[in-house]
């Protein structure tokens, strides 16, 4: 498994709701507000063998309210 790190910029006055909605789904390690550019931080550990961007398609990107969202991969645990 590898961790991704996928920041949510949310519309306006739906940061709760987006947050509540992704804790619902249980896929989260670490999810937090955060201040700047973007609304949300959330660590995930993307299965071995699965495609990072369609996991992230399939299981966050519906949700009502992101309107951007900005993904950092990992590749070594130091």
């Amino acid at each position: 498994m590898s961790a991704v790190f996928i920041q949510f910029r949310c519309k306006p006055g739906k940061t709760y709701e987006v947050a509540d909605a992704i804790a619902q789904r249980e896929l989260h390690s670490e999810l937090y507000s955060t201040s700047g550019a973007f609304d949300l931080l959330m660590k995930v550990y993307v299965p071995d063998g699965e495609d990072t961007g369609k996991y992230i398609n399939d299981t966050l990107l519906d949700i009502d309210g992101i309107e951007r969202t900005y993904t950092t991969l990992t590749f070594k645990t130091f």
